[in-house]
C-alpha cells in the first residue's frame, strides 16, 4: 500500500513539475513574445524575463526584437532620362508591433517577401523620377531617404519600422557600360587631339613671334653697328686730319711708307715706273716731301669734323 502511495505521489509530483514547467516561459533580450489562447492573441510581452501562461491552453510565439536585414536582388530600373540602371539595394527594419506583425504577415520570411515587393516598387517609383546623374552622384542620399520614407509608410501596417534603405550599387548594364566607356574614350581622344592642335598653334605663334623679335633685334643691332662704324670712320678721319695739320711732312713720309709696304709685297710684285717718279722720291732723299704737299700715292686726308 505504501509503495503504491509512493508511486502515486511521484507521479503527482512529476505532473506538477510538468505543469509548472509548461506554464512558464522566458523572453530573452533579443525577443518579444505574443501569447495566444486558442489561437487568439491575449497578451504582448516586450520586456525580457520569466513569464507565466496557462498550460495546454496558451501558446507563445517569440518574435525577434533585433534589427533585421532585407537583401534585395539586383534589378533594372529605367531613370527619368531613359537610361537603364542595375540597382542593388538593401533595407534594415525592426518589428515594433508584434501583434500587428503576427496578424499581417506571421513570420519573418513572409515579412521579407512583402517588404521586398514594396522596396522594389519604391525604387522604381523614386528612381524613375530622377536622372542617371542624380542617382549615381548628385542626389543619391536624398533619393535613399525618399525611398526609406515610402517603404516605411507602407510597412507600418505590418507592425514594422524601416530604419534605413541603402543603394549599394547603381550602374549601367554591362553592355551599356562598355558603350559608355568607348564613348568616353573617344571623347578623351578628341579632347587630346584638340589640345595638341591648340598646343601646335600656340607653338607656331610663339616661334613666329620669336623669329620676328629676333629679326628686329638683329636689324637694330646691325643699324647700331653701322652707326658706330660710321662714327668710328668719322673719328678716324678727324684724327688723321688733326695729325696731318700738326706735322704735314712727317705725315707725308708716314703715308708714303704705308704705300710702299702695301705696293711692294713679298710676292711677285712688278711695277713699271720711271726712275724719277714722285712715288720713289723718299728713296733718295727722306726729306723730299714738300711742305704742305701730299705724299705721292697717299690718299688725301678727310676733312676734320
Amino acid at each position: 500500500m505504501k509503495g503504491a502511495l509512493g508511486i502515486l505521489g511521484a507521479i503527482v509530483a512529476a505532473l506538477v513539475l510538468i505543469l509548472i514547467y509548461s506554464s512558464l516561459f522566458a523572453v530573452h533580450q533579443t525577443q518579444q513574445a505574443l501569447v495566444l489562447r486558442f489561437g487568439e492573441p491575449v497578451r504582448v510581452i516586450t520586456d525580457p524575463g520569466l513569464n507565466a501562461k496557462v498550460p495546454l491552453i496558451d501558446s507563445v510565439i517569440l518574435i525577434d526584437n533585433r534589427i533585421l536585414d532585407l537583401e534585395n536582388p539586383s534589378q533594372e530600373v529605367i531613370a527619368a532620362d531613359q537610361k537603364r540602371l542595375v540597382v542593388d539595394a538593401f533595407a534594415r527594419y525592426r518589428i515594433v508591433n508584434p501583434l500587428r506583425f503576427y496578424q499581417a504577415v506571421g513570420t519573418v520570411d513572409a515579412a521579407n517577401s512583402r517588404l521586398a515587393t514594396i522596396l522594389n516598387s519604391a525604387l522604381r517609383r523614386v528612381l524613375g523620377e530622377s536622372t542617371f546623374i542624380q542617382v549615381v552622384r548628385d542626389e543619391r542620399e536624398t533619393l535613399m531617404t525618399r525611398i526609406q520614407e515610402q517603404v516605411n509608410r507602407e510597412a507600418q501596417s505590418f507592425g514594422i519600422n524601416v530604419l534605413d534603405v541603402r543603394i549599394r550599387r547603381a550602374d549601367l548594364p554591362e553592355a551599356n557600360s562598355q558603350a559608355v566607356f568607348e564613348r568616353m574614350q573617344t571623347e578623351r581622344q578628341r579632347e587630346a587631339a584638340e589640345i595638341r592642335a591648340q598646343g601646335g598653334q600656340a607653338s607656331q605663334t610663339i616661334r613666329a613671334k620669336a623669329d620676328r623679335e629676333s629679326t628686329v633685334i638683329v636689324a637694330e643691332a646691325t643699324s647700331a653697328a653701322d652707326r658706330l662704324r660710321g662714327e668710328g670712320d668719322a673719328e678716324k678721319a678727324r684724327i688723321f686730319a688733326d695729325a696731318y695739320s700738326k706735322d704735314k711732312a712727317f705725315f707725308d713720309f708716314y703715308r708714303s711708307m704705308q704705300a710702299y709696304e702695301t705696293a711692294m709685297k713679298p710676292e711677285d710684285t712688278r711695277m713699271l715706273l720711271a726712275p724719277n717718279s714722285e712715288f720713289f722720291r723718299f728713296f733718295g732723299t727722306p726729306t723730299a716731301a714738300q711742305p704742305g704737299a701730299p705724299a705721292p700715292g697717299a690718299a688725301p686726308a678727310a676733312p676734320a669734323n
